[in-house]
């Protein structure tokens, strides 16, 4: 394989022989954080002498803030906040996966911790029992830059086979998917499903429903455990919104949005509510939709390949090239959820839940009340 990495191809029988060690009355936890690029994610791990029961039982930590983009070499402590806890898939029991919060030298959040003020919406809606679930999709490739088992030389049959398919001349890679699956339910993340996706060597996971924070604690958590599974197999996980230019689909990360009102009889006109305010704000969630402000989703909302535009706002039953989708059953049964499909792959769900979450409940004919 020599697209894959070296250290992939390392022996792995060897490694268990360590791993399998007991390890006493002691407890590795693994820090997990958000770097200065908004979309990458570090780590690094310590040992504790009593295994923890919540995030607050693990000591708070620091890092240097200049090697991850986030702070100056003059100045460059981090403070780790744990704020989520799960189980470790790749050191086993009782070892620890812990999300954290970054805060300045000053004890303020990093200008890249969004959770901060997505935790503070999330406490005002409280009563309407917020649910989200987001399907994140991405694309394998291999070091060399290729997507993982393209041709070297050409391109592979057009789209048609690929989505939900099977068989080796359709499927590529679903060894990752399938462990990344099961890595992500022993950590307790709330991964429901997966499939392939209508560009070869792209797939998608679900994870939800979710209330409040836990949908972006879980989808960060999800994120690390595919880039780590995919390191494992020498393979590179993609969330570029457009890897490959052409006829070839683009990847996003759709988010099913649904509020106790909504899950009720008579749901529905709740959920045209909420898309009515939503239709106010089209320009300031493209911004909140990807790192970049929108630049990012340029290049995949253009009107084909089961987008709406970037420009225009728009809803649909049923309707997979619109910016919003209220699914067919939905829309018979009066009550459910509705599908924003404007996020990117690499948007931070942070972003996107607290922008939902004010616009369609903190905001009074559009105008939004909240400032925090």
């Amino acid at each position: 394989m020599a697209s894959a990495s070296l250290s992939s191809q390392l022996n792995k029988a060897v490694r268990q022989q360590y791993m399998s060690l007991p390890q006493g009355n002691t407890c590795m936890v693994t820090y997990v954080w958000i770097d200065g690029t908004g979309e990458g994610l570090r780590s690094k791990t310590r040992t504790l002498y009593e295994e923890p029961k919540t995030p607050a039982d693990v000591p708070e930590w620091n890092f240097d803030g200049s090697s991850t983009f986030q702070a100056e070499g003059s100045n460059s402590d981090m403070y780790l906040i744990p704020v989520s806890m799960f189980r470790d898939p790749f050191s086993l029991d009782p070892n620890k996966l812990v999300l954290c919060e970054v805060l300045k030298y000053n004890r303020l959040p990093a200008e890249n911790n969004h959770r901060n003020s997505c935790k503070r919406v999330m406490d005002k809606v409280a009563d309407s029992h917020i649910w989200f679930g987001m399907e994140q999709e991405y694309t394998l490739f291999g070091m060399d830059g290729h997507p993982f088992s393209w041709p070297k030389n050409g391109y592979p049959a057009p789209q048609g086979p690929y989505y939900c398919g099977v068989g080796a001349n359709n499927v590529f890679g679903r060894d990752i998917v399938e462990c990344h699956y099961k890595a992500c339910l022993y950590a307790g993340v709330k991964i429901c499903g997966t499939n392939a996706e209508v560009m070869p060597s792209q797939w998608e996971f679900q994870v939800g429903p979710c209330e409040g924070i836990d949908m972006a604690d879980h989808l960060w958590i999800a994120r690390y455990l595919l880039h780590r599974v995919c390191e494992d197999f020498g393979i590179i996980a993609s969330l570029d919104p457009k890897p490959m230019e052409g006829n070839w689909n683009g990847a996003g990360c759709h988010t099913n949005v649904s509020t106790l009102q909504m899950r009720e009889e008579d749901g529905l006109k709740y959920i045209e509510q909420a898309i009515e305010k939503l239709s106010t704000k089209h320009s300031e969630h493209i911004r909140a939709y990807d790192p970049h402000e929108g630049n990012d989703n340029k290049r995949r909302l253009t009107g084909r390949h089961e987008t709406s535009s970037i420009e225009d706002f728009s809803a649909g039953v049923a309707n997979r090239g619109s910016s919003i989708r209220i699914p067919r059953q939905v829309a018979q049964e009066m009550k459910g959820y509705f599908e924003d499909r404007r996020p990117s792959a690499n948007c931070d769900p942070y972003c996107v839940t607290m922008a939902i979450a004010k616009t369609c409940l903190l905001s009074s004919e559009g105008k939004t009340t909240d400032q925090s």
